[in-house]
C-alpha cells in the first residue's frame, strides 16, 4: 500500500501539484486538519442516520463511521453507542435483537424527517457556495 501511495505522490508531484508550493506553516495546518478528531455531534448524528436506513449492529455502525473518516468515538467507543441510546430514547432510531444475541438499529420515521431536514440544509448551504464563487 505505502508503494502505492509513493507512486501517486510522485505522479501527482508531476502533474497536478507541479505548481504548488506549501510553506512549512500551511503543511502544518493541512496536516492538522486531516488528523482532527473532533466532529461535531450533529455532523455525527447525520452520518449515523444516514447509515440506518438500513438495519445495522453497533461494530457495523462503528467500521462504516471509521470509513468515512469519524473518529470522534475512536479512543472511547462508549460514546457512540451513547449517542444511540440518546437517539433510541428520543424516537430517531430503534434496536432490536436478534436470535444470536446481536443488536440492531434502524431509523425511525422521526428520524427520516430530520435526516430530510438536515441534507436539505446541507444542500442549501452547497448551492449557496456555489453561487458565490460562480460571482
Amino acid at each position: 500500500m505505502e508503494d502505492m501511495l509513493k507512486g501517486l505522490r510522485k505522479s501527482m508531484e508531476k502533474t497536478t501539484f507541479k505548481g504548488l508550493e506549501f510553506s512549512e506553516e500551511q503543511r502544518r495546518r493541512v496536516h492538522k486538519n486531516i488528523n482532527k478528531k473532533i466532529e461535531s455531534e450533529e455532523h455525527l448524528q447525520l452520518a449515523i442516520l444516514q447509515l440506518l436506513l438500513q438495519e445495522k449492529t453497533g461494530y457495523e455502525l462503528t467500521q462504516l463511521l471509521r470509513a468515512r473518516g469519524i473518529q470522534q468515538f475512536e479512543e472511547n467507543e462508549g460514546f457512540l453507542y451513547t449517542l444511540l441510546h440518546r437517539l433510541e430514547q428520543n424516537g430517531v432510531i430503534a434496536s432490536s435483537w436478534d436470535s444470536a444475541g446481536y443488536k440492531y438499529y434502524q431509523i425511525q420515521d422521526k428520524g427520516r424527517k430530520m435526516l430530510r431536514k438536515a441534507e436539505k440544509n446541507n444542500a442549501n448551504k452547497r448551492f449557496g457556495w456555489k453561487e458565490m464563487i460562480q460571482e
